[in-house]
């Protein structure tokens, strides 16, 4: 394999992404939820089942199960802990702007601030096959806000 592609491989799959996808966040089940939803992509098998509580319009816990890839499991488990104690008009804002870092536009100081460790999940671009594995927590948060 040449240099640069290890090196890009690195950058996918580095600590950050194997830490969550070794050791998810939130994986439990939240009982009772104010908004669930389940997503699969029949493509490559990856699912995510995702269970939010709010208490006012806040997301208390969240909780998010994910099969398949490094790639969706470490998004899952990012985008879970990223939520925690956000508004619905917050989440709303964070999910725009992790799908735009993903189609290649550039993050301002402060949407990287609000995304966090997320960022690390930037790389993915760079394998365009895999941004859907990235995205499927996102869209399956988008279909429970979607109610």
């Amino acid at each position: 394999m040449a240099q640069n592609a290890q090196n890009e491989l690195d950058d996918l799959y580095g600590d950050v992404v194997l830490d969550h996808c070794r050791t998810p966040r939130n994986s439990d089940t939240v009982e009772p939820a104010d908004l669930r939803a389940d997503g699969v992509n029949p493509f490559c098998g990856d699912e995510v089942h995702l269970q939010i509580a709010l208490n006012d319009d806040q997301a208390a816990r969240v909780g998010v199960q994910s099969v398949g890839c490094s790639i969706n499991r470490a998004s899952a488990s990012m985008m879970s802990e990223a939520l925690t104690g956000k508004s619905r008009s917050d989440i709303v804002e964070l999910a725009k702007t992790f799908r735009a870092m993903l189609k290649g536009d550039a993050p301002s100081d402060d949407e990287r601030e609000d995304l966090g460790e997320l960022t690390v999940l930037e790389h993915v671009r760079e394998f365009p096959v895999r941004i859907k594995c990235a995205l499927l927590p996102w869209s399956t948060l988008e279909d429970a806000l979607a109610g």
